[in-house]
C-alpha cells in the first residue's frame, strides 16, 4: 500500500516521538529539557547505563551516540517493536485520531501526480525569476529596491515577477510539454467560466514562492503592482500540494534557525519575514493570508515551545491577538506557550527595521508578554470595576477562559497570576471605599494605580475605648489571626477555598498584610517572610495540631474555618457597637437596644465551645462580656449632659 506523504507527515506531527519511545525507556530527567522536547535516556537498542540515546520532539528524530541507531517514530516501532510498516502506521494513526486512508491502488497514481505538480511549480519559479530581469519588470525592481531588497535577497527568497499577460506563464509551460491539466491543477492557471483557454492566475505581480518544510515549492504569493488591483496580495488556491491553513511561509529555513538557538518569530506577511530574516531573525515565519489556525499552532510548537507573535502596532494587530487567545488556550500547556510582541503604532517589522535598525526590533521582541497578560488586557482594558457585580463578571470571564486549558498545572499557574493581577487592580480598594475608613491614610498613588500600604494605628486609635478595652483583647485576636496565617502557609491547598475571607482580614501589622498578599498571589516577599517566621516562633502556634500534622488537611480545614468564623464574629461585634454609637442622638430607641444586644450575642458566638481546638489562644471572653454589660448598665446610648 502506498500512503500519501502528507498523511505520514500528519501522524508524525500529531504524535510526539517521546511518547512513542517513552514506553520503552526511562528518561534521564536531569539531562532532559522537557519544555523544549529534548530527551535523553539509555539506548533501548544496546545495553548501557549512560544516557546516550537522544530524542528530539521538534525534529521528530532519535539518535544514539553509542550504537548510532537513528530514525523517526515509524523506524522505532519497526526496529524496537518488530512491527511491519503498515502496522506501525496504523498504531500511530490510532494515537493521532486519524483514520487510515483507503487501501486504493489509485493512491500510487496520486503520489506520482504530486511529484509531477512539484516539478511544474519549480518550472514556474524559474520562469518568474527570469521575468524579473526583463524590461517589463522595471517598476517591480524599483519597488523591491525601495524596500531594500537587492539581487542577492531576491535570489535567496526566489522572488520573481509575473508580467501582465493573460497567458505568459501558461504558454511557457505548455512549450515545455507540460499538460494543461497539470498547470491548472497546480493553481498556476484558471479556466474561465465560459470554458475558454486557461489564463494565468498571477499577472502584473511580484511573486514569492511558498515552500513546505522539505523545501519544495507548493504555492505562490503575489504582490500587485497596480495600486487599483482588487487584492494587494494574492495566494495560490487550495491544491493537492497546498493547504494554506496548514503551512507557514519560510517554514524550512526557520526550523533550521530555531534548532541553532534563534527564536521563532511569527510575523504577518512575506515582506515582514524577509525583513526579519535579513536583519538576523532567521527564525521568522508568517501565516498565508489567513488568521493563525490550530494546525499552524501545532506546526509552530513542533519547531519551538514558545513562539513570539509579532503584531503590527495598530487596531488590526490587536484584534488578531485577541482572536488568537481563544484558539490557543485549549491547546496551551507545558512546552506549548505563546508570547506577544506589539510593535510601535502604525509600524510593521519591515518599517521598524528600516527606520531604526535590528536593535529596535530586538528590543520589541525582548518585551514580548505571555498569553496570560493578553487575556488580562482583553478582559480589563477600558472597563471600570466599581461594583461587586462587575468584579464578579470579571471573575467569571477569566474563570471560563482558564477552564479551557487542559493541563491542570498550567491552569493553577494562570489562576495564581490572575489572582495577583486582581489584587493589584482592586484587591485592597475596599479599604478605600469602606464607610468606617474615610481617610486615605496608608494609600500611595491615585485612582486605579493606588496601592494600600498597611500602617500601624495611631496613638489616639490605640487609646480609644472601643478599639482597646484592654490589651488582652487585641492579643487574643492577633493570636487567632496568626493561627489562620500559619495554617494557610502549612496547608497551601486550603487557600483557594477561603480566598475571599483572607482578603477581608485587616491585620494591624504591615508584615502580616504582606504575608496575606504572598499567600493569595503565590509570591514571596521579605516582609511576608518576616511575618511568617515571627508567627511560627510563637509556642501556641507551633503546638497547634494543624501545624504539627501538616498531612492532616481535613482537620486543618475545620480549624481554619472556625478561626476565620471567630475573627469575623469579633469584627461584626465591633462594627455593630461603632454604628450604634455613631447613631446616638439622645434617648435610646428599641433599634439601638436591639443592635447592642445583637453585638453581645455575636460576641458570645465567637466563644462557642466548638472552637475548642483553638482554646489555647488565651482570650479573656469574661472580660469582654463584662464590658458589654457595663455599657448596657450605664446606658451609653444617652447623650452626655454638659
Amino acid at each position: 500500500m502506498s500512503l500519501p506523504p502528507q498523511f505520514l507527515d500528519e501522524i508524525r506531527a500529531r504524535v510526539p516521538l517521546s511518547r512513542v519511545i517513552g514506553r520503552k525507556v526511562v528518561w534521564d530527567l536531569r539531562r532532559s529539557n522537557q519544555a523544549k522536547g529534548d530527551w535523553w535516556a539509555p539506548c533501548p537498542f544496546h545495553g548501557e547505563k549512560t544516557a546516550s540515546f537522544h530524542v528530539d520532539d521538534q525534529k521528530g528524530f532519535y539518535y544514539c551516540f553509542g550504537c548510532h541507531a537513528k530514525g523517526d517514530a515509524l523506524t522505532f516501532l519497526r526496529e524496537a517493536e518488530g512491527m511491519g510498516f503498515l502496522e506501525a502506521v496504523e498504531l500511530l494513526a490510532s494515537e493521532a485520531g486519524l483514520p487510515m486512508p483507503e487501501r486504493d491502488p489509485r493512491q500510487v497514481q496520486r503520489a506520482d501526480r504530486r511529484t509531477e505538480l512539484v516539478e511544474v511549480m519549480e518550472q514556474a519559479v524559474r520562469w518568474f525569476r527570469m521575468q524579473l530581469g526583463m524590461g517589463a519588470a522595471e517598476p517591480a525592481r524599483a519597488y523591491l529596491e525601495r524596500r531594500g531588497l537587492d539581487e542577492a535577497a531576491c535570489e535567496r527568497f526566489g522572488i520573481g515577477f509575473a508580467p501582465d499577460q493573460r497567458q505568459g506563464l501558461f504558454n511557457a509551460l505548455r512549450s515545455k510539454g507540460i499538460a494543461e491539466s497539470l498547470i491548472v491543477e497546480a493553481g498556476l492557471a484558471a479556466r474561465p467560466d465560459d470554458g475558454g483557454a486557461p489564463f494565468d492566475r498571477f499577472r502584473g505581480r511580484i511573486t514569492f514562492p511558498i515552500r513546505d518544510g522539505r523545501g519544495r515549492c507548493i504555492a505562490f504569493g503575489g504582490r500587485a503592482m497596480d495600486p487599483n488591483a482588487r487584492a494587494k496580495y494574492l495566494n495560490s488556491p487550495e491544491t493537492p500540494l497546498f493547504d494554506k491553513g496548514r503551512n507557514l511561509y519560510n517554514i524550512g529555513p526557520a526550523r533550521a534557525a530555531v534548532a541553532k538557538g534563534k527564536p521563532l518569530v511569527v510575523a504577518e506577511g512575506y515582506m515582514d519575514v524577509i525583513a526579519l530574516v535579513r536583519a538576523g531573525f532567521e527564525g521568522a515565519v508568517a501565516p498565508l493570508g489567513t488568521a493563525i489556525t490550530e494546525d499552524q499552532l501545532r506546526l509552530m510548537w513542533r519547531i519551538s515551545p514558545e513562539p513570539v507573535i509579532a503584531l503590527d502596532g495598530d487596531e488590526a494587530g490587536l484584534r488578531a491577538a485577541m482572536r488568537l487567545i481563544d484558539l490557543a488556550l485549549p491547546m496551551t500547556g507545558p512546552g506549548q506557550a505563546l508570547r506577544f510582541a506589539f510593535l510601535p503604532q502604525g509600524q510593521d517589522p519591515d518599517d521598524l527595521i528600516r527606520a531604526r535598525g535590528a536593535g529596535a526590533m530586538a528590543a520589541v521582541l525582548d518585551e514580548a508578554r505571555p498569553l496570560v497578560d493578553l487575556l488580562w488586557r482583553r478582559e480589563t482594558e477600558g472597563r471600570v470595576f466599581d461594583s461587586p457585580e462587575r468584579r464578579a463578571a470579571l471573575d467569571k470571564a477569566l474563570g471560563e477562559a482558564v477552564a479551557k486549558i487542559p493541563d491542570k498545572d498550567t491552569r493553577d499557574h494562570y489562576h495564581a497570576v490572575l489572582r495577583n493581577l486582581k489584587w493589584e487592580l482592586f484587591g485592597n480598594r475596599r479599604r478605600d471605599t469602606a464607610p468606617s475608613r474615610p481617610s486615605r491614610e496608608g494609600w500611595q498613588g491615585q485612582g486605579r494605580n493606588a496601592r494600600f500600604q498597611p500602617v500601624a494605628p495611631s496613638a489616639p486609635t490605640r487609646a480609644s475605648r472601643l478599639s482597646s478595652p484592654d490589651a488582652g483583647e487585641h492579643e487574643a485576636e492577633a493570636l487567632v489571626e496568626a493561627m489562620v496565617l500559619a495554617i494557610c502557609a502549612t496547608h497551601p491547598g486550603l487557600i483557594a477555598a477561603v480566598e475571599s475571607r483572607l482578603e477581608r482580614l485587616e491585620p494591624r501589622d504591615a508584615d502580616r498584610a504582606a504575608l496575606i498578599h504572598d499567600l493569595l498571589s503565590g509570591t514571596q516577599s521579605q516582609a511576608g517572610q518576616r511575618a511568617l517566621e515571627s508567627i511560627m516562633a510563637d509556642p501556641h502556634v507551633r503546638a497547634a495540631p494543624a501545624i504539627l500534622r501538616p498531612h492532616d488537611g481535613d482537620a486543618a480545614a475545620d480549624i481554619l474555618a472556625n478561626a476565620l468564623d471567630r475573627i469575623e464574629s469579633r469584627r461584626a461585634a465591633r462594627e455593630e457597637i461603632a454604628r450604634a454609637e455613631a447613631e446616638i442622638e439622645g434617648l435610646a430607641d428599641e433599634g439601638l437596644t436591639w443592635r447592642v444586644a445583637q453585638s453581645a450575642r455575636a460576641r458570645q458566638q465567637a466563644d462557642h465551645p466548638s472552637l475548642a481546638d483553638l482554646s489555647d489562644l488565651g482570650e479573656d471572653s469574661d472580660a469582654y462580656r463584662a464590658i458589654l454589660e457595663a455599657a448596657l448598665k450605664n446606658e451609653i446610648w444617652r447623650k452626655p449632659r454638659r
